[in-house]
């Protein structure tokens, strides 16, 4: 009877962090950015119907890179326990915090189980509060560690580049435009120092949380006119009044 081969724990741990990560480089980056008024998130994404980025609750917002259908499931499941959470206790009682040690909880269970292929998915959970002191943005990876950034975080394709280019230029007290033109310049770099790419609107999924929105649900995509408006530095173009429903 022949041995078995024998995998280290420590080695079968780094294969499965390997195989996730090259899974979630294959994908397009997206950038969340805190600005004045907000958190903006912005992504490469030419789809007007798999979206990347999505409304959770009402201050609470979720960005993914990597496979669709791992990370939509990931998204619904979150959107339950808000609304359970919300329902049963009070809605002030759901915060960015807790669903990200939910989704932690979760990919780490599936990152240790032998029996399937760790979640190849990277995460945003970020909410907005009363002043920008209070906003927050949490990273998670495939094994479910959880990162608390502050002010930028990239995930996805070249999001070590991007994320070193947010961290230099960002400051406090940004511009919806201002924030939006930093992302998008960051989403367009060559990450090997070639020339810049050109991204239009029709190549971008953009959505903020406005913690000035009267509504109780604070999020909104940006899209149409006047999201174009925004791209050229209209600093009036920042209202409601073109926005479609919260998550439409």
């Amino acid at each position: 009877m022949s041995t078995p081969f024998y995998v280290s724990p420590q080695q079968a741990m780094a294969d499965r962090a390997e195989y996730a990560r090259k899974g979630i480089a294959r994908g397009r980056s997206v950038v969340v950015l805190t600005y004045a008024d907000g958190i903006v998130f912005v992504a490469e994404n030419t789809s007007r119907a798999l979206h990347k980025v999505s409304e959770i609750y009402d201050r609470i917002a979720f960005a993914a890179v990597g496979r669709y259908n791992e990370f939509e499931n990931l998204r619904i499941g979150g959107v339950r326990y808000a609304d359970l959470r919300g329902y049963s206790y009070d809605r002030a009682d759901v915060n960015a915090r807790g669903l990200a040690n939910v989704y932690a909880q979760t990919l780490g269970t599936i990152f240790s189980s032998t029996g399937e292929k760790p979640y190849e998915v990277e995460l945003i959970v970020a909410e907005v509060g009363k002043s920008p002191q209070d906003d927050q943005i949490y990273r998670l990876t495939p094994d479910g560690s959880v990162v608390d950034e502050q002010h930028t975080v990239a995930v996805g394709g070249n999001s070590e580049s991007i994320g070193t280019y947010l961290e230099q230029r960002h400051t406090e007290g940004l511009t919806l435009p201002e924030a939006l033109k930093l992302a998008v310049e960051g989403l367009a770099r060559d990450p090997n120092g070639g020339q810049a790419r050109t991204l239009t609107q029709d190549q971008l999924e953009v959505a903020v949380l406005d913690r000035g929105r009267w509504q109780q649900r604070k999020f909104k995509r940006l899209v149409g006119a006047q999201l174009g408006r925004l791209l050229a530095g209209d600093e009036t173009a920042t209202g409601d009044q073109e926005d479609e429903p919260a998550d439409g």
